[in-house]
């Protein structure tokens, strides 16, 4: 074998994968490497925080309370029974929180339904070590506002699967409110069907650790996703969201727009953005947008968007990223016009959040969200 030979063999060897689709699926954790801080997927994660839940087999030691109101048209239960086709996860994480789990949650919208009220689900932590899963099926030309609402303390892997049916719309809102020493890891999958529409929110403003990964599956041509994001780090959090629209089919829509804001030691907030359109996706049109407001020194904003195409009939793609420092300007002209640093601090991040806010469109939520972001901002949390 020639040298040259011994060269282009090693070059070949060290290629990078394809895509970023995941390699390996499964509902079993042990057909899953534990993760480490060396792994792509891991690298902004800090391990050491995680209390085991990489390992994927902590046990259970307490439940979370689940609360859902009654709305005409949505249905709620609890089933004991993992049955039925389930598409694996991408990480040890999430097949562990599956394969530990009493029961499934499922709300159900029903076919046709116009949901004039939005279904509200309540998580609450009590400081256990607890896992979920979250079903929420969206059936035929239905359409629905779904709130789901985690509050109080708790080690917790739950996992969310969005179904949407064709002809069917929903906006779902995962709030994450946690106390400050909570840790959560989740998987939000999101699968559209044929001229179908999802807005998935999340709102990332408690926890010590919060990773969130939502993905969009398109199963049907015309299916269009909205993925929104809000979040806030104060000293010593990390709130991470990692996420990834795979556009398999012709003529479908995404757009993604996240927002985060850091004040404090150590806050840490990480945002990666993954978009593949397939050779087949044509007529794809697709834009991801992520800012960050670093308001003090000491934090850190990481910021990968990431975009893959493997055909030129698209209508659009395309990405940014900006991270900036609170601008001083800013703060000094409010402070002439006698508003105090701490009030100028929460007029201007309330500018930089408020129309995301906006574009979320779900009004019951917008005060609740000022409210908290201006109480983490004081410190009093």
């Amino acid at each position: 074998m020639t040298a040259v030979t011994e060269h282009i063999e090693r070059e070949v060897a060290i290629v990078p994968p394809k895509d970023h689709t995941p390699v390996i699926r499964s509902l079993e954790p042990s057909d899953f490497p534990t993760p480490t801080s060396r792994d792509e997927e891991f690298r902004f994660t800090p391990m050491s925080k995680l209390r085991d839940l990489h390992k994927g087999d902590v046990p259970t030691t307490g439940g979370m309370a689940i609360a859902v109101n009654k709305v005409p048209g949505a249905t709620f239960e609890l089933t004991s029974a993992k049955a039925g086709d389930r598409q694996g996860f991408t990480d040890k994480i999430a097949a562990g929180a599956w394969a530990s789990l009493d029961s499934i949650s499922t709300l159900t919208i029903s076919a046709d339904a116009q949901l004039d009220e939005s279904v509200v689900v309540s998580i609450v932590g009590s400081g256990a070590v607890a896992y979920g899963q979250l079903d929420i099926n969206v059936e035929k030309f239905a359409k629905a506002v779904v709130i789901v609402d985690h509050i109080g303390d708790a080690t917790y892997a739950g996992n969310i699967d969005i179904n949407v049916a064709d002809g069917a719309s929903v906006c779902v809102v995962s709030l994450q409110d946690w106390d400050a020493k909570a840790v959560h890891l989740a998987q939000h999958r999101i699968t559209l069907g044929r001229d179908s529409s999802a807005k998935h929110v999340l709102i990332t403003l408690g926890g010590e650790v919060v990773r969130i990964l939502p993905s969009v599956v398109y199963t049907a041509p015309g299916g269009q996703a909205e993925l929104f994001g809000l979040y806030f780090a104060s000293a010593g959090q990390h709130a991470e969201h990692r996420l990834f629209v795979d556009h398999s089919e012709a003529n479908c829509r995404s757009n993604v727009v996240y927002k985060g804001a850091l004040d404090g030691e150590d806050a840490h907030t990480v945002w990666v953005g993954d978009v593949l359109i397939r050779a087949n996706a044509v007529g794809t049109d697709t834009y991801e947008i992520n800012r960050n407001l670093v308001l003090s020194g000491g934090g850190r904003a990481d910021s990968v968007p990431n975009l893959e195409i493997e055909t030129g009939e698209i209508v659009g793609a395309g990405h940014a990223s900006t991270t900036g420092r609170f601008d001083d300007e800013q703060l000094f002209y409010l402070q002439s016009r006698g508003i105090t640093p701490d009030e100028a601090r929460k007029l201007v991040l309330r500018g930089f959040f408020e129309d995301l806010l906006g574009q979320i469109g779900v009004p019951e939520i917008n005060d609740r969200v000022r409210t908290s972001i201006e109480t983490r901002l004081g410190g009093q949390i």
